[in-house]
């Protein structure tokens, strides 16, 4: 062994070993900007992990699934009941389903606030819009496959619905979901669709995505700090390090309520009791149902209805197009921060409102009231916050910043270099230490007591409210760790 590799620590021999075999240093993935080891910056890479966990369990079911209406739901039972892990593996494929759609949403929040569409990533933002009703599109065919009663008979609004457009678009959008109409062409379509064309033109996007990704390198938001102040770090070892964290602890988070929470399968389809049952889409497409339901939208008016909602996606699709303003701070674009916290809030409410309301028709002057209350109210407060912070600003205007040349130099303090202690999250992180192993403990004892009961009683959403918040606070706590952690290690090594 040479003198250079006896000073080696176990960690650098360990990642020289690694690196020999794999050559991940050697990698084309470029190297990303410090401000991007974020979760929010990675939004991307975790519905990337859920298209792939879905992969992997939707194989394990198409095993055993048959898909005809005369099998569809007994072959779902079976994998159920008889296959090994088979409960398991359906509902953790429903909480993946369900992880990949919230976490599209989200991506496209974070992209719009942090103004992701700027130039020169236009084409990103208009390809993350195409991969989201990619997603969607996922979400319906895949809600038919169980043919429960409550998903036949929301797929069968949602093809009566598509009648409502233009014949030419129609007699198009029929043909491609239902074939020749009958039951077993309808579930067919939706199978092959599903499991053949959908991953096909998702895994075409994402391979688009990740190239323009690298080609023009993460798109910073202001509160990070500038892309040309921040540290560039090598993909390897150091953002390798943070994707193997922040990977598993997000797959262990799906694992744990997959377990806690196993799938109860509605009763299978059947003519006669549909009308026993008040048949409402999924939670993501509740919004745009609610809408279907306002008084002034009713029968006739439904292609007003259509015509509302794509243009509402026309309007986000060419968002970078007609918003060429080159700020980028939403504390300096209060226009633009309105319009999309109300988009959110209406959201919300609509999805919440459509929960409450099953099959209700809503009259037009409530319909109305709730709408335009919710954008008012969102308006008052962002522009009451945006004028509290400019009269801050006017009463105490900062000093001049201190550029980085001007701040003086760290003291010799042996505490302040990053070593071992301090890559394991000791010494000066003890504090957010402290928090996680508190909030984990919490939640840990709460989830234990739900569990218990879970036998006698249903568990309600109440009751998870805190274990759902102590974990969630435990689980940033750690990935803040994680991430100082490694640049703690990664610089004293460099200064090393």
């Amino acid at each position: 062994m040479s003198e250079g590799e006896e000073k080696k620590n176990a960690y650098e021999r360990f990642v020289g070993w690694f690196d020999s075999r794999f050559g991940f240093e050697k990698t084309m993935l470029k190297p990303i900007p410090d401000y991007s080891l974020n979760p929010l910056y990675w939004l991307g890479i975790i519905m990337l992990v859920t298209f792939l966990m879905q992969g992997v369990t939707g194989i394990y079911m198409t095993m055993n699934y048959v898909p005809t209406p005369a099998e569809a739901y007994s072959s779902t039972t079976y994998i159920i009941s008889n296959v090994p892990l088979g409960h398991f593996v359906e509902t953790l494929h429903l909480y993946t389903a369900y992880a990949m759609i919230l976490v599209t949403f989200l991506h496209l929040a974070r992209n719009y606030f942090g103004c992701a569409q700027k130039k020169p990533r236009e084409l990103m933002w208009v390809a993350g819009i195409l991969m989201m009703f990619i997603v969607l599109g996922f979400g319906i065919t895949g809600y038919l496959l169980p043919w429960t009663v409550i998903s036949k008979s929301a797929t069968d609004v949602a093809i009566g619905i598509v009648g409502y457009l233009p014949s030419q678009i129609s007699s198009f959008a029929a043909s491609l979901l239902s074939g020749t109409g009958t039951d077993a062409a309808e579930l067919t379509r939706f199978f092959s669709i599903h499991t053949v064309w959908l991953p096909a033109a998702l895994i075409g996007f994402l391979a688009l995505k990740i190239y323009m990704f690298e080609v023009h390198g993460p798109s910073y938001m202001p509160i990070y700090g500038k892309a040309k102040k921040s540290k560039i770090w090598p993909w390897f070892p150091r953002v390798f390090l943070y994707a193997a964290k922040l990977i598993p602890i997000f797959v262990a988070i799906l694992f744990v309520v997959a377990a806690l929470f196993p799938l109860v399968l509605p009763p299978v389809y059947n003519p006669e009791t549909v009308s026993a049952y008040v048949i409402q889409p999924d939670w993501y497409f509740l919004a745009i149902y609610q809408v279907l339901k306002f008084g002034f939208f009713e029968s006739s008016h439904i292609p007003y209805a259509i015509g509302t909602i794509a243009l509402f996606f026309v309007v986000l699709i060419l968002l970078p197009f007609y918003d060429r303003s080159p700020r980028r701070n939403i504390g300096s674009r209060p226009v633009y921060t309105t319009a999309g916290l109300i988009a959110l809030a209406e959201f919300i409410s609509l999805t919440i409102w459509g929960y409450l309301t099953p099959g209700q028709v809503i009259p037009t002057p409530v319909a109305l009231a709730g709408l335009f209350g919710v954008a008012i109210g969102v308006t008052a407060v962002t522009w009451a916050a945006y004028w509290i912070r400019k009269r801050r600003a006017l009463q105490h205007p900062t000093a001049k910043p201190v550029l980085p040349a001007e701040k003086p130099a760290p003291t010799a303090d042996k505490n302040t270099v990053p070593d071992k202690a301090s890559f394991f999250g000791l010494g000066r992180y003890t504090r957010f230490t402290t928090l996680f192993f508190v909030f984990l403990s919490v939640a840990s004892v709460a989830l234990a007591c739900l569990t218990q009961n879970a036998a006698q009683a249903t568990v309600n959403l109440t009751a998870l409210l805190v274990p759902g918040c102590c974990f969630a606070f435990s689980m940033l706590c750690l990935l803040w760790m994680v991430k100082r952690a490694v640049v703690a290690f990664e610089e004293g090594r460099i200064a090393q």
